[in-house]
């Protein structure tokens, strides 16, 4: 599909320059292929003989890791096992908040937390949370639609996690199974299973198969009985449809099944409407199929993840942060959501953090997180861990640390992250300090006394902190914006403010809420609002068609926001662009989900660049914003 010449002109080239349409036609050319063709994470293949005598092995670019130069269709054809081992960044996850809780919380609980099944079982607190939607982090139910449907479905039991794992998925709602199985679990719609002509099979033949779904087919295995029970299909039959619902595979090679499905289930008295939505769900599981005990196995790290949030919400920030990068969200709305679960975390310092973040006791029942060295982008753990084996009883100096061969680069980037508070020096103090290094040696040694330059002094190894003294020097104190603004660029965060709340006079300018005002119950259905805050995430899922979410974090907290086809077209370069909006629509609630429906929207993104000194001393804002105005 050719990229329209609007689409070029939003992203700010011209669709007539012959440069720029050799690069569009070469990008169209390139859309479909696959991204990569790389080795599975955790591949086995069993054969009877040697590997090496049955398929050519190749060596990986990765030191002891060899391949075999056959694909999985390769290997599928002629019937090899191959065994798949996933790998999850929960599981680590897990296993960093199961060890802090043996070191921090042992004593609170008979269980040593050896594993999973050491948690408390089917905890009510546990569901209470989850059924707020409160899953930011929580696996597999912190998206956007998982955060929808969790109100809704209000999990009460562990099997119940398992639906939800299930049920926001391109099978279930391709199919229209989601909105039957909500309303008969409500109790608004009587649970019924549809029964075949009795001249061709028991009325209740499809009972065993969907009792536990209310009579809604949503797992794999289920339409895969449906196919036997009801559509007549062989066992043959339906071992080449298991196969063409293969994850991520083209729909096409299921769609082949659909009027033998379909004509085998009304042939035996099934309504044509179910025949047809089960075909379709079928088809869906085409792009993402979810066995029952696929969602058995992920439930079970819901609900983990979920009693660890609920419980020891600081064990879990810490064993997220450490775990990173996984999930939607980034370290910094990890850690707002944290704090609004009234953790205290606390900065990276060259005296307290290791490269993990950490927990330090506040008393037996709390504890603080220590955000680690691994927050700061740029540093190598290699170094890092040198600086924490030579800390002894703390660093009182800049020039202990250069002495003990902590290169310049990285005593610069601990400056910039302001990680030297406990020396006494703020950001902009260490960066000044700096300077009086003189001429050591950047780069990092294994010889700490190789660290100085061979011209300096003969005893430069020994040079005392005295003899770096220089007239003390009144720095200008910079602005809560510039430190918040350079927090963001070395470490992703900040612990000292949002970057929304500099604006927040300017924003209600605009007639902005914030997002926890945008929840007041006492705004009603269909009311106008306008929220602004950060773009953490745009989604425009298959299933979608064409519609776009948009979620935006201000220092409040996240709202969510609904782009119409219609709407998207009229703002689309703003909508897939903007870092920084203010978007004006309608408020829909429906119980605990709340959304806006997007109407307007300003681009604000342009005033992030205003986060400094001068910029905000100097600059009408007010002006500049409302010089802007929604379109």
């Amino acid at each position: 599909m050719s990229a329209p010449d609007q689409y070029v002109r939003e992203a700010g080239f011209d669709p007539g320059n012959e440069k720029i349409r050799q690069a569009v036609g070469l990008a169209n050319e390139l859309i479909g292929f696959p991204r990569h063709l790389s080795q599975h994470v955790g591949g086995f293949v069993l054969t009877q003989k040697r590997l090496d005598e049955t398929v050519p092995i190749g060596n990986a670019a990765m030191e002891d890791r060899t391949f075999i130069e056959w694909d999985k269709d390769d290997i599928d054809t002629l019937r090899l096992m191959k065994v798949d081992v996933l790998a999850l960044g929960m599981l680590s996850c897990l296993r960093r908040g199961l060890e802090f809780l043996r070191g921090h919380y042992g004593h609170k609980y008979k269980k040593p937390f050896n594993s999973l099944f050491d948690l408390p079982y089917e905890d009510p607190e546990t569901y209470d949370m989850l059924g707020k939607a409160d899953s930011v982090g929580v696996f597999q139910v912190e998206s956007r639609a998982q955060m929808s449907m969790l109100p809704r479905l209000k999990p009460k039991e562990f099997y119940d996690l398992v639906i939800e794992v299930a049920i926001v998925r391109p099978g279930p709602i391709q199919g229209d199974m989601v909105h039957p199985y909500l309303k008969r679990r409500d109790g608004i719609e009587k649970t019924v299973y549809p029964f075949p002509d009795p001249a061709f099979g028991p009325k209740n033949e499809l009972e065993e198969v969907l009792k536990r779904t209310k009579g809604v087919p949503l797992f794999q295995e289920q339409a895969m009985q449906i196919a036997i029970t009801a559509a007549d299909f062989s066992s043959d039959d339906a071992d080449r449809l298991r196969r063409s619902m293969a994850t991520f595979r083209n729909n096409g090679d299921v769609s082949r099944f659909r009027a033998k499905f379909i004509t085998g289930m009304t042939a035996r008295g099934y309504e044509q409407d179910f025949a047809e939505r089960c075909f379709s769900q079928i088809e869906g599981f085409g792009e993402y199929g979810f066995p029952e005990s696929h969602a058995a196995s992920f439930a079970l790290l819901v609900y983990a993840s979920a009693w660890i949030k609920c419980h020891h919400p600081d064990v879990f920030c810490a064993a997220i942060l450490n775990s990173q990068p996984m999930g939607f969200y980034q370290p910094a709305q990890l850690v707002r959501d944290a704090r609004e679960h009234d953790v205290i975390v606390r900065p990276a310092d060259v005296n307290d953090s290791q490269w993990d973040c950490t927990l330090e006791p506040l008393s037996t029942e709390r504890c603080a997180v220590r955000l680690g060295f691994r927050q700061i982008g740029g540093l190598k753990e290699d170094e890092i861990q040198a600086l924490i084996a030579r800390r002894g009883n703390g660093y009182s100096s800049l020039e202990q640390l250069a002495r003990r061969g902590i290169s310049r680069f990285t005593l610069e980037r601990l400056a910039e992250a302001d990680a030297f508070t406990s020396m006494g020096l703020d950001r902009r103090s260490a960066l000044w300090a700096m300077r009086r290094l003189g001429r050591l040696n950047i780069e990092p040694v294994k010889n700490q006394s190789a660290a100085f330059d061979s011209n300096l002094p003969l005893f430069a190894p020994h040079i005392e902190d005295s003899l770096f003294s220089e007239p003390s020097v009144t720095l200008p104190e910079m602005q809560l914006s510039e430190e918040v603004r350079d927090d963001y660029q070395t470490t992703g965060l900040s612990l000292k403010a949002h970057p929304c709340s500099f604006f927040r006079a300017e924003l209600a300018r605009l007639g902005a809420i914030t997002s926890r005002e945008h929840r007041d119950e006492r705004l009603k259905q269909d009311a106008k609002v306008t929220v602004a805050g950060l773009v953490l995430m745009r989604q425009m899922p298959g299933t979608a068609k064409g519609v776009v979410f948009i979620t935006l974090e201000d220092e409040t907290g996240i709202a969510n926001i609904i782009v119409w086809p219609k709407i998207l077209a009229a703002n689309r370069r703003v909508v897939m662009t903007g870092e920084f909006l203010a978007i004006r629509g309608r408020l829909q609630r429906s119980g605990l989900v709340i959304h806006v429906i997007a109407e307007s929207f300003v681009d604000l993104s342009v005033e992030l660049r205003k986060l400094r000194q001068d910029s905000l001393a100097e600059a009408d804002v007010p002006a500049l914003i409302k010089s802007r105005d929604f379109h």
